[in-house]
């Protein structure tokens, strides 16, 4: 039988025991009490004696195995079993196997690890190696029933190595084939068969769901001083075994294959991120919980009309209020948020906090009712199957009228999958959302396409708008851009107006709104709903902010 990637029988246990080389085990969390009973002396014990403390216990372990000497004390449910393989100081590695009992107590039975190796194992986790794992899987496909190989990848180990060291490192990826091994069923097949890869052979039936493992392996853990947060793309195919099964090599590189799939297509390649890879690592850790501590939220930049200078809205945009580094700008956190998967979580939460601020404004300031708020798509988030019921529930919870909350989508995003994107666009405009569409210009520009899809508003990317002065190229895709809304009865927004002169020449060329430094940086809640009491949202120009 084969548990967490050791061979084991009982045979072999018994003639552990009789040989004398294994010893038994019992843990008193309460009383901070190990006690050890047969041949410690023998498999190197002997400095922990038959009765020591946890501290004692941890101070053997060799540091880059003390995560899973952690996870071994720490208390679970009765019935709850442990297996772990540690190294101790001056002892080979054993195997440390029990059970959680009544009475918040637990006991087992540990063994050298070479008593039950009978095939070659990775040295840094004491999982199979490839070779080996292959062999067994091979011959466990050929047993009728239904089989699950699911595959497990790190992401990001090359940041770990950066900003940790190898050696560091390398205790993530011992601590992740001891958490695989514990939260798999004791027939399965465990190994670690590449750099930063985990595979297993399982029957299909005892399978853990793949969100509960992904969730298990994802538990943060503490190194070097620094809260990890692992990140794992794991990839699961059930087979039929018997003697028409795939070939073990061929099917593992079909779950390879898709694991690669799944982050090329997922995720994009992050941007970079200023500062060493401590400092990233930090952030990292930061950033996991910045939602919840209510450290990441909505700041208001505002969109004025150019004819008249008055309001006319606000867009949305993140910012995070860092305990220790300040205000932090986009650029320093969202590729982070994007590698995490975060992307979605935070669209969510500004979309709510900027419906329920708006909604705020429009109680105490009966002008009000005329500003709309908008708010940013990220990529994937077109695609969200309750991305509809979510805006009809903003709107009616916040009391909203149609048109006053807005959805930014970039030209990109769209022609992902033009057809897709329609039916969903139709069906926001349709609950009363309106529709924008992000940085026009800089992507495919698809006419035939944005004459099919339900925009109100084109927003004319900042660069263009930054360089038209000095760059013909620019000024006349702003005209165009200018023209094209006017054609199809769009609203157009300049985004990155720095100044009076950029204000003027873009109403001159009869843009419609505009936004930018030139009337105001991105303004807290507070200072936002002071400008709205500093300008006329009817007609009187809106004064400079910041």
């Amino acid at each position: 039988m084969t548990d967490g990637g050791w061979i084991w029988d009982v045979s072999a246990t018994l003639a552990a025991l009789g040989a004398g080389e294994a010893a038994l085990w019992a843990w008193s969390p309460g009383e901070d009490r190990l006690q050890i009973a047969g041949a410690a002396r023998a498999l190197g014990l002997g400095p922990l004696g038959s009765d020591c403390s946890s501290a004692a216990f941890r101070a053997l372990v060799l540091p880059q195995d003390r995560h899973q000497a952690d996870e071994l004390l720490e208390p679970r449910e009765p019935g709850a079993e442990i297996v772990a393989r540690l190294r101790m100081r001056g002892a080979e590695p054993c195997v440390w196997r029990g059970q959680w009992l009544e009475g918040g107590r637990a006991a087992g039975l540990l063994t050298p690890q070479s008593r039950f190796a009978a095939v070659e194992q990775d040295s840094l986790t004491g999982l199979l190696d490839r070779r080996s794992f292959i062999r067994l899987a091979r011959e466990r496909l050929q047993a009728p029933g239904l089989h699950q190989l699911l595959v497990a990848d790190l992401d990001r180990l090359r940041r770990l190595n950066e900003a940790l060291g190898h050696e560091r490192a390398d205790l993530v990826l011992a601590a992740l084939g001891s958490r695989l091994a514990a939260a798999l069923p004791p027939k399965a097949i465990v190994a670690r068969i590449g750099e930063d890869e985990f595979a297993a052979l399982l029957p299909a039936a005892a399978a853990p769901a793949a969100d509960h493992l992904r969730r298990e392996l994802e538990r943060p853990m503490r190194v070097a001083g620094f809260d990890i947060h692992p990140k794992l793309s794991v990839g699961v195919v059930e087979v039929r075994g018997g003697p028409d099964a795939p070939e073990a090599t061929e099917l593992l590189r079909r779950v390879e294959l898709k694991v690669e799939a799944g982050k090329a297509g997922g995720r994009r390649p992050p941007a970079a991120l200023a500062g060493d890879g401590l400092s990233r690592l930090a952030l990292e850790a930061d950033l996991k919980g910045a939602i919840e501590r209510g450290e990441l939220g909505p700041f208001y930049q505002p969109i004025v009309r150019l004819g008249s200078g008055a309001l006319a809205g606000f867009e949305a945009l993140v910012r995070w209020r860092h305990p220790r580094r300040g205000l932090l700008t986009p650029e320093h956190f969202l590729p982070l948020c994007e590698e995490l998967g975060m992307m979605g979580e935070l669209g969510v939460m500004m979309r709510r906090e900027a419906a329920i601020q708006l909604a705020a404004w429009r109680r105490v300031r009966p002008a009000a009712a005329e500003l709309t708020v908008a708010v940013n798509l990220s990529v994937g988030e077109l695609d969200r199957p309750d991305l509809l019921a979510e805006a009809m529930e903003l709107r009616r919870s916040a009391d909203l009228p149609p048109g006053a909350l807005k959805l930014e989508v970039t030209e990109g995003e769209v022609m992902r999958d033009p057809d897709r994107a329609a039916v969903t666009l139709h069906n926001l405009r349709a609950a009363g959302v309106t529709l924008a569409l992000d940085d026009f210009g800089v992507g495919f520009s698809s006419l035939s396409y944005l004459t099919r899809l339900p925009f109100d508003t084109l927003k004319i990317d900042g660069y263009f708008v930054r360089t038209m002065a000095d760059d013909s190229g620019s000024a006349k895709i702003v005209s165009s851009i200018v023209k094209l809304g006017q054609d199809l009865a769009l609203e157009v927004v300049a985004e990155g107006i720095e100044d009076a002169a950029m204000a003027h020449r873009l109403q001159a060329l009869g843009c419609d709104y505009g936004q930018g430094f030139s009337f105001s940086h991105p303004l807290c809640p507070e200072d936002a709903r002071a400008y709205i009491e500093a300008c006329d949202i009817q007609g009187r120009p809106a004064r400079k902010t910041g």
